[in-house]
């Protein structure tokens, strides 16, 4: 047909092709409890045949295009071979992360609307159980046997493997169902699309420093970020290897004994390594890119990887409703010697048009505060079943991240802090990051958080709850000094207290929604 002749492919069937192609190259190597089935070592082609069973397994239970698809399970084949089965069925992928609580679970199935809830019953089984008895109609499908679920891998491994067929698709389609955050209340639901999927593949080939072939080394969730990586290493005729998850011990001895090249981690994770007593024992020579991103990471700290480690960080900025891509840092503009570099999110993609915007929607002069807000084919449609937050977030034509920077001379974003972290003490705005880079700064402290607490004459008062590296010591009135040293004694915390470990997200980021409804309850 003349109308296809220019028409743009997307994911899925830049999947297939890609699929079709090399089919004896080792592509998935799974290490410890990840290896749940099966060979431990998958080629192109096992995962090419793989994704055609359970399509066909899927497509049996009458599940196809537009299908709703919930996926509740830790690190292992099925999760991949289920999201590219997904892919070639055009249905929508709504996987929960590994680590939600009950109600996050609960909430995604009802509000989403799922069709049907794939989990593994061995780590699942019970907390399925529950969130079935609240969801009689909904339609369970497992990893292993349980007694009220269809068992996929069995079912997947009674079909004969037939050849790819991508469906054709249309650049609004939906893809995803995700949901975002929950740091300031409850989840929002962004429905992603085919375009937005496949830009953000491009701008990961492109805008990305990926060792050349890639040895990825996956220690984050499959149903998150950790299969985000799987398309492009594999067009990039790299290898993943897939742990069960994060363990600093297990994550140094596979780099050593793997020679990774390449792997994702968020900052708490590049912290953890840091501060393992082991970490001098393992040989990490062979890294040739960490990417990183997700929260915001202390630049001393970074400073500190990067002498341990090498020069091998590239910073990624991106937020569910932009992926992964609006900015990035590479790794030659990390200038150890330059804190605020270190600081820096990084300069815009050239891909999209990115600019700081005042409260009136205007550009702000470099060196001045604004909002990061975005343009271009990454961007969200939007969240589903919510047109009110919906405009209010796409106020004036731009995608508003909620994020507080500055940009440089040089194009530099550095991002100040969330509008919604911002604390109002005495009648004047603080910016908790500020205040926490520079406690970092300070060789006892391992980890820092800063919130604002209730405080009857200024409002709020700066609370600091700082985790200390082990076997380090150091008086909170010299923390405190720090501070009013540098940013003046208005900014300085009027408390700090010690803790064992700041509360996390899912997805890794420092949970300060916790830490509020525990400091100013």
């Amino acid at each position: 047909m003349m109308s296809d002749l220019h028409r743009p492919l997307y994911v899925p069937e830049i999947l297939v092709n890609a699929l079709n192609q090399d089919e004896t190259r080792p592509l998935i190597q799974l290490q410890g409890s990840a290896a749940t089935a099966g060979a431990s070592l998958l080629t192109v082609g096992d995962v090419r045949d793989a994704a055609s069973q359970f399509a066909q397994a899927l497509q049996g239970m009458g599940l196809g295009k537009g299908s709703r698809i919930g996926l509740l399970s830790p690190n292992r084949p099925e999760v991949l071979h289920v999201a590219n089965a997904v892919q070639v069925l055009a249905s929508v992928y709504s996987p929960m992360h590994p680590m939600g609580s009950f109600d996050d679970h609960l909430f995604t199935l009802t509000d989403g609307e799922l069709d049907v809830l794939i989990f593994d019953a061995e780590r699942y089984g019970d907390h399925v159980a529950k969130l079935a008895a609240q969801l009689p109609r909904l339609k369970l499908i497992s990893f292993g046997d349980h007694p009220l679920a269809t068992n996929l891998t069995t079912l997947a491994a009674s079909y004969a493997p037939q050849k790819l067929v991508a469906p054709r698709v249309e650049p609004d389609d939906v893809v995803r169902l995700g949901y975002s955050g929950g740091t300031t209340g409850k989840p929002k639901a962004l429905a992603s699309v085919q375009r937005t999927g496949l830009v953000t593949i491009q701008l990961m080939l492109s805008e990305w420093e990926w060792p050349n072939p890639p040895r990825f080394l996956s220690c984050t969730p499959l149903s998150h970020a950790g299969a985000a990586m799987f398309i492009p290493v594999l067009m990039k005729g790299g290898t993943m290897l897939v742990l069960p998850g994060f363990d600093p011990v297990t994550v140094m001895q596979t780099i050593q004994d793997q020679r990774i090249n390449c792997m994702m981690l968020v900052p708490t994770m590049i912290y953890a390594l840091l501060d393992h007593p082991r970490f001098d024992e393992f040989d990490l020579s062979s890294l040739e890119t960490v990417f990183y991103g997700a929260s915001a990471i202390s630049p001393p700290r970074l400073k500190e990887a990067i002498e341990r480690i090498g020069p091998v960080f590239m910073q990624f900025y991106g937020q569910a409703e932009a992926p992964m891509s609006v900015c990035v840092l590479r790794k030659s503009e990390h200038d150890i010697n330059d804190l605020q570099r270190l600081a820096s999110c990084g300069r815009p993609s050239p891909w999209l048009h990115v600019e700081m915007l005042d409260s009136d929607n205007q550009p702000v002069a470099d060196g001045e505060p604004g909002e990061i807000c975005v343009r271009g084919p990454l961007v969200m449609n939007g969240y589903r079943n919510n047109p009110e937050l919906t405009a209010e977030t796409f106020s004036g034509g731009w995608l508003h991240s909620g994020d507080v920077a500055v940009r440089d001379p040089g194009g530099f974003l550095r991002i100040i802090d969330r509008t919604k972290d911002m604390i109002v003490s005495g009648g004047f705005n603080i910016y908790p990051r500020a205040i926490e880079d520079i406690l970092a700064e300070h060789p006892a402290v391992s980890q820092v958080a800063v919130i604002g607490v209730p405080h009857e004459k200024w409002g709020e008062a700066v609370k600091a709850l700082v985790v200390l590296r082990a076997g380090q010591s150091v008086a909170a009135e010299e923390l405190v000094a720090m501070v009013a040293d540098r940013k003046g004694a208005y900014q300085a915390p009027k408390s700090v207290e010690f803790i064992d470990a700041i509360p996390q997200t899912p997805v890794g980021k420092p949970d300060k929604k916790a830490l509020r409804a525990i400091y100013q309850a």
